[in-house]
């Protein structure tokens, strides 16, 4: 354990210093396609076979309701975000998404609040980070965790925190819970991957560019400027406060999925 927490904060000092001398999105891809490589063996080895089984032996229906369950969680997390953003007419709705569906949906297993018309924004704290102009960083491959940047990153203990596993004790019981959204959330990834590994020649590459593609997007609000610069946002601006209600704003698509290895971070 301490030489995995020594390798990561290895990998965050080199993005650190990447991200000030090199301007290609993948400064550290020996790192990434090794990582890559690591994950996607454990996922043809352990997961993908437990997520077949869970797929195979759990209805849909109940599939999506451990998805609404969690997604639930996320909307509180995603309304904090909200107001980081200057935005806090959507904020209210997340907030609101969340009451509902904890109230009238059975702890979020049920959608009552899409039904209500209440919008899902889906964001987190590297869109917030963007937003605000940090630039996007190296693109990092975690361990078990999957594609992420070094400004997505920092997202992932907020993510963490805003996870039912958090107010679940004791460990092993934590543990249940994570397992269970990790291998439902690995489930609904299943035909996604498997076309990946058909189609692409390189799923490194595939994986990275989609990746990176997909966050732009999520931080322009499915409107990205088409300028051909590779950071998300213009450094030190916030497009969110040229605009008089920012509660207007157009609302940002819903988190993407991930790669089969970053199953388990939302």
């Amino acid at each position: 354990m301490r030489r995995l927490v020594t390798g990561l904060a290895l990998v965050l000092c080199a993005s650190l210093a990447a991200c000030a001398t090199a301007q290609k999105p993948d400064p550290i891809e020996p790192w990434n396609r090794g990582v890559y490589a690591f994950n996607d063996a454990v996922d043809g080895a352990v997961i993908k076979p437990v997520a077949t089984v869970w797929r195979d032996v759990l209805p849909q229906s109940l599939r999506n309701g451990i998805s609404n369950f969690f997604g639930n969680f996320g909307d509180l997390w995603s309304a904090t975000n909200l107001v980081l953003q200057g935005r806090p007419g959507d904020s209210l709705s997340d907030l609101g998404r969340f009451g509902t569906n904890t109230v009238f949906g059975v702890l979020g297993f049920f959608d009552v609040a899409s039904d209500l018309g209440l919008e899902k924004h889906g964001e987190d704290f590297g869109q917030t980070l963007g937003v605000w102009g940090v630039p996007q960083g190296a693109y990092i491959v975690w361990p078990l965790l999957g594609p992420s940047t070094l400004r997505d990153s920092f997202d992932i203990p907020g993510s963490l925190a805003f996870s039912p596993a958090s107010f679940v004790t004791p460990t092993s019981a934590s543990l249940g819970v994570t397992s269970a959204r990790f291998f439902n959330l690995r489930a609904e990834l299943l035909q996604a991957t498997n076309l990946l590994d058909t189609i692409a020649l390189d799923k490194y590459t595939f994986t990275r560019d989609a990746y990176l593609q997909r966050r732009r997007s999520l931080v322009y609000n499915g409107n990205p400027p088409d300028d051909g610069s590779e950071d998300d946002a213009p450094s030190g601006a916030n497009p969110y406060l040229d605009e008089m209600d920012p509660a207007a704003t157009p609302a940002s698509a819903a988190p993407p999925a991930s790669a089969a290895s970053a199953a388990g971070r939302r």
